[in-house]
């Protein structure tokens, strides 16, 4: 088994009213189950983080990246598999009908769209110490007014 870490990407989806999307990922995962999380996920051999961000938004959700508007950060954490990831994220923005995603059967049960004042939402069946997905909105929050949306 490699001891390298799983190479993640997110996207942080922005709508018109500069609000960030989320989904709920299944109660049945593995990895973080019942909790609200960004679109994203692990690297396929000898993909870049640019593809991996356009894939997984079309499998995710049926949309399509239209513009990716900047990095939000990277982020290193250990799953409750016991595996390393580090996780590139970026704020981007889709093509396709915002208020239908098409939610990856079996992985995603629902949706929302949050503003910044609406981040508690995402501590729910959160491990008290975990916080990151918060961390990472509030820091996709932050980049966007430094762009100026």
């Amino acid at each position: 088994m490699s001891s390298e870490p799983l190479r993640c990407a997110g996207a942080l989806i922005v709508d018109d009213d500069g609000r960030l999307f989320f989904q709920r990922r299944s109660p049945d995962r593995r990895l973080f189950p019942n909790c609200w999380d960004i679109v994203g996920g692990h690297l396929e051999p000898g993909e870049d983080v640019q593809d991996a961000l356009r894939r997984e938004v079309t499998e995710e959700t049926g949309w399509t990246v239209s513009h990716v508007l900047g990095p939000v950060g990277e982020y290193t954490y250990v799953g409750d598999d016991g595996l390393t990831r580090v996780e590139s994220d970026w704020l981007i923005r889709v093509d396709g009908d915002l208020s239908r995603p098409r939610l990856e059967a079996g992985k995603h049960t629902e949706y929302r769209w949050l503003a910044e004042n609406d981040l508690d939402l995402l501590d729910e069946h959160r491990d008290v110490n975990d916080g990151l997905i918060r961390r990472i909105a509030a820091e996709a929050f932050a980049a966007l007014h430094s762009i100026g949306l």
